[in-house]
This record gives C-alpha cells, sequence and structure tokens, in this order.
C-alpha cells in the first residue's frame, strides 16, 4: 500500500489584525500539526506568522529562508530548497500550513513555493484558503469604494518604482499601488506630474500598531514611508 501524503494548505492571514482571518483559516490552523513560514535569510522573524500565533494549537512551526534578492539564480535555489523541506513534510504523511500575510496569490511568496512544488512533484496536493487583503482592508478603513458601477481597477507594484503608475494611470478608474515605501519619492512626483495627488490617500501599516492614514499626501513630500505602505488613486476624486 502507497504511504498516504499530507496535504499543504496555502493559508492567507489577513493584513495585520488577528481578527481579520476567516473562519475557514482559522480551523485548518487550529488542528494542523506543522505551520511554515516565510521569512528573510538573514533573520527569522515572520509578520504572518505573528498574527496568528495566538490562534495556533501546538503546531510545529518552521521558519523558510528566502534571500532579499533580484537574482534570479539565487532565488531559484532559495524556492527548490524550500519546496523540497515542504515536501519531505508531507511526504512523511504529515499535513502542513504555509501561512502568508493578506492574500496567498497576490503578490505572495506562496505562488513561487505552489509553482516549484508542482513542477517537483506534479501529484501534491494543496488546498489554498484566501485572505483579506492589505488593499481590501485599506478601503475599508478610509471607507473608499475602490470601482463602482462601470469603474475598472488596477492594482500595481512600486517596487521598482514609478512605471507601473505610468502605464495603467490612462486605462483605469481607480488605482491602488502597493509597495510604496523604497521609491515612495519617484511615486510622489510622478503622482504630482499626473495630477493626482488631491485624489489619492496613504495608508501605512493597516491592522497593525503604528497604522497610519494620510488624506494629503503634500504632507508626505519629504518623508521616509513606512515598509506596508500602499496608496489608493480614485481619478474622478476621493468621494468622501
Amino acid at each position: 500500500m502507497t504511504p498516504k501524503t499530507g496535504t499543504l494548505y496555502g493559508i492567507g492571514v489577513g493584513p495585520g489584525d488577528p481578527e481579520l482571518i476567516t473562519l475557514k483559516a482559522l480551523k485548518v490552523l487550529q488542528k494542523i500539526p506543522h505551520i511554515f513560514a516565510s521569512c528573510s535569510s538573514k533573520n527569522s522573524y515572520s509578520l504572518a506568522l505573528s498574527i496568528v500565533r495566538c490562534h495556533l494549537n501546538g503546531a510545529g512551526i518552521e521558519h523558510l529562508p528566502f534571500p532579499m534578492t533580484r537574482d534570479p539564480q539565487v532565488l531559484q535555489e532559495a524556492w527548490e530548497k524550500n519546496a523540497i523541506r515542504v515536501l519531505e513534510v508531507l511526504d512523511a504523511g504529515s499535513d502542513a500550513a504555509f501561512v502568508t500575510l493578506g492574500d496567498p496569490l497576490t503578490y505572495s511568496t506562496f505562488g513561487y513555493l505552489l509553482k516549484t512544488l508542482k513542477r517537483l512533484q506534479p501529484g501534491v496536493r494543496v488546498v489554498t484558503i484566501p485572505g483579506i487583503t492589505s488593499y481590501s482592508a485599506a478601503a475599508a478603513l478610509t471607507h473608499t469604494p475602490l470601482t463602482e458601477g462601470e469603474e475598472s481597477f488596477s492594482l500595481v507594484s512600486g517596487a521598482l518604482g514609478a512605471a507601473r503608475l505610468r502605464e495603467v494611470a490612462d486605462k483605469s478608474d481607480n488605482i491602488v499601488m502597493l509597495k510604496t515605501y523604497r521609491n515612495f519619492g519617484e511615486i510622489y512626483r510622478t503622482l504630482d506630474e499626473l495630477d493626482l495627488l488631491d485624489r489619492a490617500v496613504c495608508i501605512s501599516r493597516c491592522g497593525l500598531d503604528g497604522e497610519t492614514v494620510v488624506e494629503n499626501l503634500r504632507d508626505l513630500k519629504a518623508e521616509s514611508m513606512p515598509y506596508l505602505s500602499m496608496i489608493i488613486i480614485k481619478k474622478k476624486g476621493k468621494g468622501y
């Protein structure tokens, strides 16, 4: 008889507030024996794990280190090493969960892990449990409708600067820009050039200690932004 292999649950734990976790995610977290969480290769801290720690019920916790680099070969090696470790646990017959901020398939490390697992072992059993995204929580916090009627909505990254913002500015009614902290100066100047500064709101550390909402982006012109910062832009005006 072929030994039973475990199932991997990819769990989105929401943007920061431990209460913004789905009931389905909570049920799995409370019964799963092994929890994986990603961390930087320079330390063992995981924000996703800190969010759910109060919900765990004696599960074993293991950090999967990922280097903060854009070198594709280094990244590929890290993904494969971590995927092999996950498969070792599953092949031993244990279920496991991988916890990640927000939603598992929206700008998440889980997406890369999933692709690597499927390539290494196509028959691996995976269940993905969606989570509340940071921008959904930010929209709720600021009472900002992301789309209404026939409006369009674009989600873009500011990790490499303002290029994506320029690409969608003429094509979307509303824009959410994540990962704005590193290149905030360039993004600010681009918003100014596009006459969008007064139609934007900046939210930092949504659902976490130090949460801030800045409705007048001109107040941030010379500021350094926290790591978890985003901008919501409504081209027709904020509407509140």
